[in-house]
């Protein structure tokens, strides 16, 4: 109130409190450069095992796009958003998950819900036009690989608070593109996440276009990182062609989440080599000498220099890793190559828990249309028989 009523007085003016800013803002400020481990000392410091686990990963994850992108050209796929150039976010958000944990991915996401241990044929159901989801989110901990350019966030924030209400142990990491920081999803689920001090990670995977467009023709902050800073969380400004930056800074978040300190966004600067689908093309809008230039920061060219520099890679080892990937994509190939079996019913499974009088009524029609038809072909098979 700005007055106050005393009795048998008139009302007089409450002068406001002082404003004050509720948060020192400089430590939620990134760093002004992308922050590395790989080629720096602080390598020296990292985990060997984690080292070789992100690299058979990396490998893995290599193989596991190109693959996917050859299934698109045989039409086994209807659409397929490559991540090759950004295995490094893909993987290292996978790594720095528990158990408990949740996963929300945008479209481009399905190599970390592989490398999180999801079945590669199911993290691709979903583009080739088959059932839902193609998994079960709540058995994997993953949410449904979201094409609406971030929904999944709130969603991701939603989850997030509700478990810290209810005692879980629970962090939920949500990945978005650069593009997807421009759409309102994505304000509202920082807020929310920033008021609530919800225990949710947001990972920026900025690489460089929302299909055409250049990140600065969507905005002119210094960073995307620097946008935390507003809602007041940390902002985390990462590599993100370095997979044991991009571990470390993530692991730092959902342990800081974990144990109440609230969501971070972390913006992972990387690029993306292939073009936005298969249905796009990127040389409308960029160069080949652009591409080339980020091959050389080749997130796995990173991760092989350091380790045959500290004698952790030797030729067998490298062998291994691309003797599992290629086992893995020949897999892949064998089972999608296979088609599916599909019961049209499924199109009211998992609609709602409990289905609605129209969704009833549209099974029913359903289900007679299939037995009818049905029947005729059986009928069909009889008059030929004779």
């Amino acid at each position: 109130m700005t007055v106050q009523e005393r009795p048998g007085a008139a009302y007089r003016p409450t002068p406001p409190p002082e404003w004050r800013p509720r948060t020192d803002p400089a430590p939620l400020l990134p760093d002004t450069e992308p922050y590395r481990v790989l080629g720096t000392d602080a390598v020296d410091g990292a985990d060997p095992q984690l080292l070789l686990r992100l690299y058979a990963e990396l490998v893995r994850g290599r193989r596991y796009n190109v693959q996917a992108t050859a299934l698109t050209k045989q039409g086994r796929l209807a659409v397929y958003p490559s991540s090759t150039g950004q295995e490094a976010c893909e993987v290292a958000a996978a790594l720095a998950l528990e158990e408990r944990d949740w996963l929300f991915p945008s479209y481009r996401d399905t190599l970390a819900a592989v490398a999180r241990g999801l079945d590669p044929v199911e993290a691709l159901t979903l583009l080739r036009g088959d059932w839902h989801t193609g998994y079960d989110p709540r058995e994997r901990r993953i949410a449904p690989l979201c094409t609406p350019l971030a929904t999944q966030l709130p969603h991701a924030v939603g989850l997030a608070h509700a478990a810290r209400l209810k005692g879980d142990d629970v962090v939920a990491l949500a990945m978005v593109g650069d593009g997807g920081t421009s759409e309102g999803d994505f304000h509202e689920a920082l807020n929310f996440a920033a008021v609530w001090q919800a225990p949710v990670v947001f990972l920026v995977q900025n690489n460089g276009f929302a299909i055409s467009v250049p990140l600065a023709k969507q905005t002119a902050a210094p960073s995307l990182a620097h946008k935390a800073v507003g809602y007041g969380m940390p902002g985390r400004l990462v590599d993100g062609n370095d997979a044991v930056a991009v571990h470390e800074v993530l692991s730092e978040a959902v342990t800081r989440a974990r144990r109440g300190g609230g969501p971070t966004l972390v913006e992972a600067v990387t690029y993306r080599i292939d073009a936005h689908t298969n249905a796009d093309d990127a040389t409308r809008y960029r160069g080949d000498g652009e591409v080339d230039a980020w091959r050389e920061h080749d997130p796995i060219l990173l991760l092989e220099r350091d380790l045959t520099a500290r004698g952790l890679l030797d030729e067998d080892t490298a062998n291994a890793a691309r003797d599992a990937a290629e086992t893995m994509a020949a897999q892949l190939r064998e089972r999608m190559n296979a088609d599916p079996v599909l019961d049209p019913m499924d199109l009211f499974t998992h609609v709602f828990a409990e289905q609605t009088t129209q969704l009833r009524e549209q099974a029913a029609q359903l289900r007679a249309e299939l037995d009818a038809e049905s029947g005729d072909a059986a009928h069909g098979a009889e008059g030929e028989a004779r």
